[in-house]
């Protein structure tokens, strides 16, 4: 079953780099974790694979990991 969370930008902020938002959701306890599930194509931005850390991740995408569906707006 997929949990779906919401996760708001800040108004200052244009988009949140993909590890951090992982790790301010709780689907990851550390960077590391993140970066490692991130290398190995575990996560999907709006269904494709994205295999770098630091992508900008920007309102209106929808990210994927395990059995977490992330929308971010």
């Amino acid at each position: 079953m997929t949990e779906n969370i919401t996760f708001h930008l800040r108004g200052d902020e244009d988009f949140i780099p993909l590890q951090s938002l992982l790790k301010a959701v709780n689907v990851v306890q550390t960077g590391s974790e993140a970066a490692a599930a991130i290398s190995v194509g575990m996560v999907l931005r709006d269904g494709a694979p994205e295999l770098r850390r630091r992508a900008k991740i920007r309102s209106g995408e929808i990210i994927e990991f395990d059995h977490y569906r992330i929308e971010v707006l």
